[in-house]
């Protein structure tokens, strides 16, 4: 059999089960202008992509294959092949609305070989007696955690794979796609890093939300791009001291996953309630440009700027803040994290949104409101991660940080008072939100 190998969150040669199926293969990657286009030319992402691309593309070449490399939409690229000469095309992926229609319109060109192998559970395998989708995480937990127990996860291995003889070549440059080179943050070798989050493991339920210890796995660029198999971290972690609380997040990663499939509308529109929050413009640009005058918010949002990356803690507060405390749509921030995270993961990031909110299926009513300042304080007491961000505060003592009254009233140079007070803002939000259920 001849198989087109289309590679896309699966960049690895290792445990993939693209290179365990037998016969003749030409293996493609493509760069999607129905997605890149919507970028800016500066996206570090697009770099980053790029960079293990071709990090992909000398693995394969080390195993006999190579990597052809195209940009432009699926559908195009697939009508300049000759899909006569093929018999199917395989490929994995996530769930979210463009994924699905993206692959529905490739299969009416060539047989569609979808292997699910981005998430521990396929989309409809974790599911109620009448055949529904569970609703809360813990039920979906409870009944995937026997069944995942139940079944041997062993590695893809590698077959001896015949290279398909093509004539086409290219000389694909992030230039020639039109986008700037970026600095980005090279990734640790993923067996350092397991090795190292290993020793961290036990005291990761209890330390992963304080911002100044190096507590996380700090995988989920891997994950997302699939440097690494999710079957390779969890055979990692799941017996190890720790590992339970670990291997939940991994779960619950699966959970937003299997959401946004079983209900796709999430995907813009609340799960409950019909406020969307108030549009201004205003308050969007200071909560963007890091001067809210909300250290923990603004901190959060440097990091975010200055490495695509934010401490998942700091996520659940700025998304609070954002939505609750300046009222303002889920779906900028939303769009917002898209823009920048290098990790971004449309389910994950959705339902993470709407989750604080208070517009998702979590049974967590509306009124779910994060204090930032009680949030700092407790995991960044001795505002260590604040003042790394904001070099402005390195001279503020860290009591005053987490201060409300001190932060309305003091002059700090080069630094704004908060634009909102915490608690008038809470109860406002929380008369909207109960007022537009």
């Amino acid at each position: 059999m001849r198989r087109i190998l289309w590679f896309r969150l699966d960049l690895r040669v290792e445990d993939n089960p693209l290179l365990s199926l037998e016969g003749e293969v030409f293996p493609i990657f493509i760069f999607d202008r129905n997605i890149l286009d919507k970028l800016e030319k500066n996206d570090r992402r697009v770099s980053m992509i790029f960079h293990y691309v071709l990090k992909l593309k000398e693995k394969l070449k080390e195993l006999g294959l190579d990597l052809k490399i195209f940009y432009g939409k699926p559908q195009e690229i697939f009508n300049s092949l000759n899909l006569s000469e093929f018999d199917e095309v395989v490929a994995s992926g996530d769930y979210d609305s463009y994924a699905k229609e993206r692959d529905l319109e490739i299969s009416l060109l060539i047989h569609f070989h979808y292997i699910y192998d981005t998430y521990l559970f396929k989309p409809k395998e974790v599911l109620k007696g009448d055949g529904s989708p569970y609703l809360v995480f813990t039920a979906f937990y409870n009944k995937g955690i026997p069944l995942l127990k139940g079944r041997e996860i062993s590695v893809y291995k590698n077959t001896s794979q015949i290279l398909y003889n093509s004539d086409y070549t290219n000389e694909l440059t992030l230039e020639s796609m039109g986008f700037e080179t970026q600095i980005f943050e090279i990734l640790q070798d993923i067996n350092e890093k397991i090795e190292q989050f290993k020793k961290l493991l036990p005291e990761y339920k209890i330390n992963r939300d304080f911002l100044s210890i190096p507590a996380t796995s700090d995988l989920s660029v891997a994950l997302r791009f699939g440097l690494v198999s999710v079957r390779e971290i969890y055979r990692k972690f799941v017996d190890l001291e720790g590992g339970e609380a670990f291997i939940r997040q991994l779960i619950f990663r699966d959970f937003y996953a299997y959401l946004l499939f079983h209900f796709p509308h999430l995907q813009t529109h609340n799960y409950k309630g019909k406020f969307n929050g108030i549009e201004d413009k205003e308050k969007f640009e200071r909560f963007c440009s890091a001067s809210t005058g909300f250290p923990i918010v603004d901190a959060g949002v440097r990091e975010l700027l200055q490495t695509g990356k934010m401490h998942n803690r700091v996520r659940m507060v700025v998304a609070s803040f954002f939505t609750k405390d300046l009222l303002l749509p889920w779906q900028w921030g939303e769009k917002f994290f898209a823009q920048h995270l290098l990790d971004y993961d449309a389910a994950s990031n959705i339902l993470s949104w709407q989750w604080s909110a208070g517009t998702g299926i979590d049974p967590q009513p509306y009124f779910r409101v994060f204090n930032p300042y009680l949030q700092s304080k407790k995991f960044d007491k001795e505002a260590v991660y604040i003042k790394k961000y904001l070099p402005v505060l390195e001279q503020i003592d860290a009591k005053y940080i987490h201060n409300e009254e001190y932060l309305l009233e003091a002059k700090i140079p080069n630094y704004p008072k908060p634009m909102v007070e915490h608690k008038v803002a809470a109860k406002i939000a929380i008369d909207y939100f109960k007022n537009g259920a």
